[in-house]
């Protein structure tokens, strides 16, 4: 029994591995910017001016000016990648989910792998939608998680109860 359970829990982190590295493969994340390495170097010599030093040369504050930029930049464009990341991951959740509650339902055991497997693919699309920065959109991925849970949990779990009641 342990060896099946054990089986059960391997399957499913594969396959949410599987949908998490397959994104990752197909669709990569945008490049963060690398801080220039003049904005490491100290300056020749501090320029006095009127009751304040500058410790920074133009050159430095040029090229951490366009660092600053590119960094609001990356991060609007993570966020998007994030969100887009997680619709695709909840769409490949739902694809397994049905498989583990149609097809597959007769194998027991596999049924039972990918239904986990599912249900951590569906962890991982509500974890990236939360890596997002709109709060309409976690909401709205929070209520589609609560959603496909309810129902897998009626189909797994109430409705089999429901046959076995009726036919008694």
């Amino acid at each position: 029994m342990a060896i099946k359970i054990m089986y059960t829990i391997f399957l499913g982190l594969l396959v949410a591995l599987f949908v998490g590295l397959g994104i990752a493969a197909f669709y990569p994340a945008p490049k963060a910017p690398e801080s220039p390495a003049i904005l490491n170097e100290p300056p020749s010599a501090p320029v006095p001016t009127d009751k304040v030093t500058i410790t920074e040369t133009a050159e430095q504050r040029a090229a951490r000016l366009k660092f600053d930029q590119d960094q609001k930049t990356y991060q609007k464009q993570f966020a998007v990648y994030n969100r887009q990341v997680s619709i695709i991951s909840m769409i490949a959740a739902v694809i397994v989910l049905v498989a583990a509650l149609s097809a597959v339902n007769k194998i027991q055991l596999i049924s039972d792998g990918l239904l986990l497997g599912g249900i951590l693919t569906l962890l991982y699309s509500i974890v990236r939608g939360f890596m997002g920065v709109v709060n309409l959109y976690r909401f709205i991925v929070v209520t589609i998680g609560l959603i496909i849970a309810l129902v897998i949990g009626y189909i797994k779990f109430i409705q089999p109860e429901k046959g076995k009641s009726s036919s008694s």
